[in-house]
């Protein structure tokens, strides 16, 4: 089974993928026995795409008995999401807004202060 997931791309990118799978819901399409060269195809149509149009996210995941999980994900846009294998299991990374950073710098901040306040009060 082959899933490709859209959002907030072009017509063009959901005409394309309802001529070949089966659209289940907005932006959600499907086809149970794809072969791999013709997901390959898919694939590169769609990456080529992107890098011309850009927009959204496009997804693609499908079984694949030789990965992590016996499942293959690609992804294409926004958010930037890295596919990290963790002992067979897939997680997404992705990194942090600045927003983020500053926030978790100043939790750091306060955790060590607190730690260095604890260690003195324990030799004093």
């Amino acid at each position: 089974m082959t899933v490709v997931v859209t959002r907030d791309v072009a017509d063009r990118f959901r005409g394309f993928l309802a001529s070949c799978m089966l659209e289940i819901a907005p932006g959600v399409y499907t086809s149970p026995q794809l072969n791999s060269r013709v997901r390959e195809k898919i694939w590169v149509v769609l990456q080529e795409w992107f890098t011309q149009l850009g927009g959204g996210s496009i997804l693609m995941t499908w079984y694949e008995k030789r990965s992590s999980g016996s499942q293959q994900i690609r992804c294409l846009g926004i958010p930037p999401v890295e596919l990290v294998d963790a002992d067979g299991l897939i997680l997404s990374r992705r990194p942090l807004t600045s927003q983020e950073t500053e926030r978790l710098a100043a939790l750091f901040k306060v955790k060590m202060d607190s730690l260095i306040d604890n260690q003195s009060e324990i030799k004093g």
